[in-house]
């Protein structure tokens, strides 16, 4: 039995019990938060999380908002997304700026464009969501580097560890704000950064030619040698993206030169093809999500544990710019979820969530990734449900500042050049290193 494709008209009672498990898997979620105790940092987590997975963290709550309508959760996020963007509104604040890399700038940029995307409730004052967006999009478009012909590099400075990898959540961090940027702002300039970062990506071999996505490469030897492992954010970032240009460019008038949506839908056709990568081909777990590359052997760290979230966000979102793709895409979300959410059985409550789904049991282990990882696979089932991604011509309401980022608002220009330091090691989080009875009984309403 699989979990059936519901809607709020014609199976509203199953609606409501992914709504309630949702709820319950976020309760725990949201427990490993501190950011909001005296004394502590809106916006930080604990250790042993770094700051990216923070950005993470909010950009779920973004969604399980606008995906149940529930608010409890609003303010924590709105918050930590106005603390954490610093003073100048672009993701650089003082407690992180030494250590930052670009991919974990980015996870906090695209949180940020998730809430402008579903009409977030906007900042108090300050820059907008949007406008923070456009800040860090051009601050990385001015670190578009000539080292292997274009690209990112992994880390914003020299003296940080991974200076000279240019790696895929970077690049296709950047590919996939400058497409949402494109399809929010219809201003055509994001949409050709778009193009130019996927295309310099696919030729440098980040992007295989099976349509895999490959880890990085590296600069000391002109970007011949690559990383080849598979990561499902780095799969999942690239083809969200591409449904994203897809989107916006199918919207285009057939005449115009910019409409080349028949190129974008086949390289999403492909990467969607390959994300099968990433889904159990056994029988007694057939099409459940896992992280092949760890998950097997126990041996995921901390960030990896969190992989599987972003697959599952961003292959929702897919469905809403692509609906073409629903029934392929949920016939790998269905079973995940039901697997997903049958194995919360850990902590007090008898509700916190592991990391192998397809074991049917859980795995003993408890962590912002796993309780991360279950909310967004549960809350995709509720794609169908809402509206997509807004546009500023669409009802989307966030303040835009496309000179955000530059001049005298651009940060990067303030940090001085200085050695790494032990501290600072530690924190510029290295990401690619080579009740039951609560949930259960919502899962048992799901099934047919």
């Amino acid at each position: 039995m699989v979990i059936q494709r519901f809607t709020a008209t014609s199976h509203p009672r199953h609606l409501e019990s992914i709504k309630s498990a949702a709820s319950t898997v976020a309760y725990d979620l949201v427990k490993f938060y501190t950011g909001n105790n005296t004394g502590d940092t809106p916006g930080n987590l604990p250790d042993p999380y770094y700051w990216w997975e923070a950005g993470a963290f909010f950009g779920a709550l973004v969604n399980y908002w606008s995906y149940t309508g529930d608010t409890i959760y609003t303010e924590i996020t709105r918050q930590a997304l106005v603390h954490q963007a610093g003073e100048k509104g672009d993701f650089m604040p003082t407690n992180q700026t030494y250590t930052e890399g670009n991919d974990d700038q980015m996870f906090w940029a695209i949180a940020a464009m998730a809430a402008a995307e579903r009409n977030f409730p906007n900042p108090e004052s300050g820059p907008g969501y949007l406008s923070m967006v456009q800040a860090v999009f051009n601050e990385q478009a001015g670190r578009w580097d000539p080292e292997c012909h274009g690209g990112l590099r992994w880390q914003i400075y020299t003296w940080n560890s991974g200076y000279n990898y240019k790696n895929s959540i970077s690049n296709g961090g950047f590919f996939n704000m400058a497409a949402r940027l494109a399809r929010y702002t219809g201003n055509e300039t994001y949409a050709e950064w778009a193009t130019k970062s996927y295309e310099w990506s696919k030729k440098v071999g980040l992007v295989g030619d099976k349509n895999e996505i490959f880890d990085g490469v590296t600069t000391t030897d002109s970007c011949s040698s690559h990383d080849h492992n598979r990561w499902s954010y780095n799969a999942g970032i690239f083809l969200h993206g591409t449904s994203v240009m897809y989107n916006y460019t199918a919207s285009l008038s057939s005449d115009s030169s910019t409409n080349t949506s028949g190129v974008w839908k086949e390289r999403m056709d492909g990467l969607l093809a390959a994300s099968s990568h990433f889904f159990s081909k056994n029988e007694s777990s057939m099409n459940v999500m896992f992280e092949p590359l760890c998950e097997l052997t126990g041996s995921c760290n901390v960030d990896q544990l969190s992989f599987k979230a972003y697959l599952s966000r961003w292959l929702a979102e897919v469905t809403q710019y692509a609906p073409y793709t629903y029934d392929q895409v949920m016939a790998y979300l269905r079973p995940t979820a039901e697997a997903a959410v049958k194995q919360c059985q850990g902590g007090e409550r008898g509700t916190s969530c592991g990391m192998r789904w397809s074991s049917g049991t859980y795995d003993g282990t408890t962590g912002v990734g796993q309780q991360m990882g279950t909310l967004e696979v549960l809350q995709a089932l509720l794609t169908s449900d809402v509206g997509g991604a807004l546009t500023s011509t669409t009802g989307g309401t966030s303040e835009s500042n496309p000179a955000a980022g530059t001049g005298d608002n651009k940060t990067d220009t303030d940090v001085p050049e200085r050695q790494l330091t032990t501290a600072d090691r530690a924190g510029a989080g290295i990401l690619t290193v080579v009740g039951v009875s609560g949930i259960c009984s919502a899962v048992y309403m799901m099934l047919s």
